[in-house]
Formats: structure tokens, C-alpha cells, sequence
């Protein structure tokens, strides 16, 4: 099994300085990076202080310049954001700048609250269409001259410039749905899956599409899998709580987005109650400790076996979950020199 991290710059309030969060998340990667992790994501969100990123390929190109070798990903470029010349150009030079360390993840998008800023009148249930012509259309503008006449964009003869120094871009999808474990398997595509808060069972759900996928499609290269959780490690079994209560805030706010309930200010997200919420369930504690990757080490190794026994090539070390900084350092030094060495 391969190790990765996503990471974003997150404040969930104005208590933290802006340069003292840019710092720790440079310093997080650049740890990965000296650790043994692959990929290193950056995300694509707007307007939000809980994930700070406005522009995926900035955060990699600052990245880039101060790490020697993990590789550099969009988790995701959000399709329709975006122009097609734009994207490609975009990603082109970022693997130029950085060696060739390019891997391409390009998604549909998460809140709705984006898209009534970003793509007005634009639901999120239907921007997987948007994807879906993007990708074809920036791969012909990283082989050369290309005319588009789509549904949602269309340009005179184009290419990318730069373009990528690699043969050949690893491109990722985000999926969860069925329809796009099939779309990732027909176009070459790895897959990068997030069972949320659901336990093990989500996950198995989760292999079976892609099985299913593959059965569907004979002779298809088998996508790499890599599977995401929220992802912290203590020294002592009592301190359990301290992540739990960290992901119950996060996820209280994540709640909100996703709801679009329009309780933002200045980019924070209000924390809904946990009486307000009907799936109470999904925050109780035990399961949370159970179900993402919290531990101690030992316990943390113990869960991972998990999911390589069922076929997950890589696991996504998600460390952005409102936790303090000093806990974020020292649960992925734990991460990196005492569970990584049991995967070598």
C-alpha cells in the first residue's frame, strides 16, 4: 500500500493568523514529501476559510518549489469553474515547473453554496456533465491543435500551452456513484473514493462498483484505487476524544455547506447544533473513533490492513479536520515513522 495527504489551509475561526496556518501546511507536506508519502492533493474551494484554496495550481506551484520529490494533485479541479484552454494550460505548466509531477484530479464539485457564486443557476447534481466533456477536451488540448463544439463550450483551434512534460498525466476522478466508477474504468482514469464517516461496509460498497465496473468493461486497465479518511494518531489510547471532538465541529460545519443553509459569515461556516441535525447518528463518538482513521499507531496499522485486504492500492491521509496544529505534527510523525514502515 501507498500513502498520500490532503491537506488544505483551514481556519475554523478568525483565532488563527493567516501566515502562521500557511506555514504549518508547508510544513506538513514538506514532512510528507521527506516521509514517504506519493501524492501530496491540493483542493478547489471558494470563499470558505475551512478549505482555503482558490486556485489548486498555485497552492502545487508554491508547493513544487519547496518539496524534491512527492507528486503534485488536484483533489479536484472542479470542471465548471473552469475554461478547457484555460485547465490545460494550467496544469501544463505546473508539471512543467515541477519535473513532471503532475497528477491531474478533476471532480464535479461539493456545495451548492460554490456554485450559486461560481456558476450561477448551475445545480450540483448536474456538473458531473460538465466533467465529463472536459476531460476528453483537455487531453486532445495536451496532444496539439484542437476545435471544441460542445454542449458547454466551444473555441476555434486551440492547444495547450505549455504542455505537459509527461507522456502521459495521471488523471483522477473523484467518485462515489456508480455511473462514475463505470466513466473512470472506460477512460483510463484512477479513482480517489471518500466513504464520509461510514464504516467499512461503504468501503467494501465502494470496491464492488469498481469490480463491477471492470466486469463491465473487458480488457480495461484497472484503475488505481485510493480510498480517503479523515486521519489522526496519538502517543496514549485516552486522548481518543481530542480528534472525535475536532471532526464533530468540522463536520457540524461541513453539514451547513452541504445543506447550503446560508449561515456564512466573513467565510465561516456556522457549526449547526447537534440537536438541529436529523443524521445524529453520523457524529456520535464511537463511531468516529471506529470508523475514520484515528489511533494510536498500532490501532491505525490494524485499520489499514483493512482496507488492503479488500484491495485499496493507496490510502489518502486526510489531515484537515480542525484539529490543533501541534496535534496535526505530531499524528502524521507518528504516521510516518511508525505506520508507513509496516507497509514497506
Amino acid at each position: 500500500m501507498k500513502f498520500q495527504l490532503a491537506i488544505n489551509m483551514e481556519r475554523m475561526d478568525a483565532s488563527l493568523d493567516m501566515k502562521d496556518v500557511a506555514r504549518h501546511t508547508l510544513e506538513m507536506v514538506q514532512m510528507a514529501d521527506g516521509g514517504g508519502f506519493n501524492i501530496v492533493w491540493a483542493a478547489e474551494h471558494h470563499a470558505l476559510e475551512m478549505t482555503i484554496a482558490p486556485n489548486p495550481f498555485s497552492i502545487l506551484a508554491w508547493w513544487a518549489e519547496n518539496t524534491d520529490r512527492i507528486r503534485l494533485g488536484t483533489a479536484v479541479a472542479v470542471a465548471a469553474y473552469w475554461h478547457p484552454i484555460k485547465l490545460a494550460g494550467e496544469a501544463g505548466f505546473l508539471d512543467l515547473i515541477s519535473g513532471g509531477r503532475l497528477e491531474f484530479g478533476i471532480g464535479s464539485g461539493a456545495y451548492q453554496r460554490e456554485f450559486d457564486r461560481m456558476a450561477p443557476g448551475l445545480k450540483q447534481s448536474d456538473a458531473w456533465r460538465y466533467m465529463q466533456e472536459m476531460l476528453p477536451c483537455v487531453r486532445e488540448l495536451w496532444k496539439g491543435d484542437y476545435e471544441h463544439n460542445g454542449e458547454f463550450w466551444s473555441f476555434p483551434t486551440a492547444t495547450a500551452v505549455p504542455k505537459p512534460v509527461q507522456k502521459e498525466v495521471p488523471v483522477w476522478v473523484a467518485a462515489r456513484a456508480p455511473i462514475t466508477y463505470d466513466y473512470a474504468v472506460r477512460e483510463g482514469c484512477n479513482i480517489m473514493s471518500w466513504p464520509l464517516t461510514r464504516g467499512m461496509d461503504e468501503a467494501e460498497t465502494y470496491m464492488g462498483r469498481l469490480n463491477e465496473a471492470m466486469a463491465a468493461h473487458p480488457g480495461a486497465r484497472r484503475p488505481v484505487m485510493a480510498m480517503m479518511r479523515h486521519t489522526a494518531l496519538y502517543d496514549r489510547k485516552e486522548d481518543w476524544m481530542v480528534p472525535v471532538r475536532a471532526a464533530q465541529r468540522q463536520l457540524g460545519q461541513f453539514e451547513n455547506l452541504f445543506k447550503n443553509l446560508g449561515d456564512v459569515k466573513d467565510g465561516f461556516p456556522k457549526q449547526i447544533p447537534f440537536e438541529d441535525l436529523g443524521n445524529r447518528a453520523e457524529y456520535d463518538p464511537k463511531m468516529l473513533h471506529d470508523n475514520l482513521m484515528f489511533g494510536t499507531p498500532d490501532e491505525v496499522i490494524a485499520k489499514l490492513k483493512q482496507y488492503e485486504a479488500i484491495g485499496v492500492d493507496e490510502f489518502i491521509y486526510y489531515a484537515s479536520l480542525g484539529l490543533g496544529l501541534p496535534e496535526q505534527k505530531r499524528s502524521l510523525e507518528l504516521f510516518i515513522n511508525e505506520v508507513i514502515p509496516a507497509f514497506s
